[in-house]
């Protein structure tokens, strides 16, 4: 059984900073590239950051980047978001998304790509 569990998420003001933890179990960690995608209400979800399988290639949306920061640690089964300079527009639900290939390919950021998704924590900046 897979799961896929993001962990804090928070309120922060505007500028602050805030890491986001995503743990996966129930699968080999390393099979898989692994990414951060976020929703806003009303909005579509949209892709915000990929990691291929040992965190050698990063990619990120335009939106954050130079503020957000993605890594993993095989060892642990955990990926992360380093998130600092957080802006009002980047208060979203912040899901993790396993894909059963090692790379992220040109479409990472379709989130039909992926086989598992954790719940996920909410982001909320304030103004």
């Amino acid at each position: 059984q897979v799961q896929v569990v993001e962990s804090g998420g928070g309120l922060v003001q505007a500028g602050g900073s805030l890491r986001l933890s995503c743990t996966a179990s129930g699968l080999t960690f390393d099979d898989y590239a692994i990414a951060w995608f976020r929703q806003a209400p009303g909005k579509e979800r949209e892709g915000v950051s990929c990691a291929s399988w040992n965190g050698g290639n990063t990619y990120y949306a335009d939106s954050v980047k130079g503020r957000f920061t993605i890594s993993r640690d095989n060892a642990k089964n955990t990926l992360y978001l380093q998130m600092n300079s957080l802006k009002p527009d980047d208060t979203a639900m912040y899901y993790c998304a396993a894909v059963s290939n090692p790379y992220c390919t040109a479409s990472w950021g379709l989130s039909r790509r992926y086989n598992y998704w954790g719940q996920g924590t909410q982001v909320t900046v304030s103004s």
